[in-house]
């Protein structure tokens, strides 16, 4: 399995080949040019882990609290089971766990003033705990994951931020094959603006005027 140090040493490479290549294009037009040299880990602002040959199994929070200034760190569609502490993580604002084996949200507490989207859809995500401490989060994307009740969405009303979330393809939507697609999505979101009325886009549609009344009228469904 790659490690997440592996991981970021790649990146590091594929970052200055990229540079090396807009460089060669600046000698052709005779500009002065500096040698290339790898970005260092605690200057990095956005990186690209996902979709690793053989995929990253494990977070290391030693590697990845190196990256003091990320802004964007993305893990995606790999096969890490479990998340860890970011600590040292000063400046994370964009997380995407997104396609892999998670199943709890935990440990954010280090980013709690900082993290504003979390993609963690496709994962075997059942419970919504562990996100309260997020004081700035705008986005929740959680789409085809375990979770069974629209109660659980009543967690994330610590979150006086959310604005936009994605819930489609969890077991709380009911049967999204079977029966009418359209009519079930409709249900769904009225049952989420319920629980979450300050949200202004729901499985990427912006929330209708309708819908908030329907939602302000209508008997929930657990």
């Amino acid at each position: 399995m790659t490690t997440c140090a592996q991981a970021i040493q790649r990146w590091q490479e594929r970052d200055k080949e990229r540079r090396e290549s807009e460089q060669k294009e600046n000698l052709r037009e005779k500009l002065e040019v500096e040698p290339v040299k790898l970005t260092p880990v605690e200057e990095i602002t956005e990186i690209n882990l996902c979709f690793q040959t053989p995929p990253i199994a494990k977070l290391d929070n030693k590697a990845l609290g190196n990256l003091k200034k990320c802004k964007k760190l993305s893990l995606s569609t790999n096969m890490i089971d479990r998340m860890v502490s970011l600590t040292g993580m000063f400046e994370l604002e964009i997380l995407s766990l997104g396609r892999n084996n998670i199943k709890k949200i935990e440990k954010l507490e280090d980013v709690a003033g900082t993290l504003k989207q979390l993609w963690i859809s496709y994962n075997q995500i059942s419970s919504l705990d562990g996100l309260a401490c997020l004081t700035n989060l705008t986005t929740l994307y959680c789409s085809n994951n375990l979770i069974k009740s629209y109660s659980e969405l009543e967690k994330l009303q610590a979150n006086e931020q959310l604005r936009d979330v994605v819930f489609c393809g969890n077991p709380m939507y009911g049967d999204e094959i079977g029966g009418n697609r359209e009519a079930v999505r409709r249900a769904a979101r009225v049952e989420i603006l319920r629980r979450l009325p300050n949200l202004k886009t729901i499985d990427g549609q912006l929330v209708k005027r309708e819908e908030i009344e329907a939602a302000q009228i209508e008997p929930p469904v657990e």
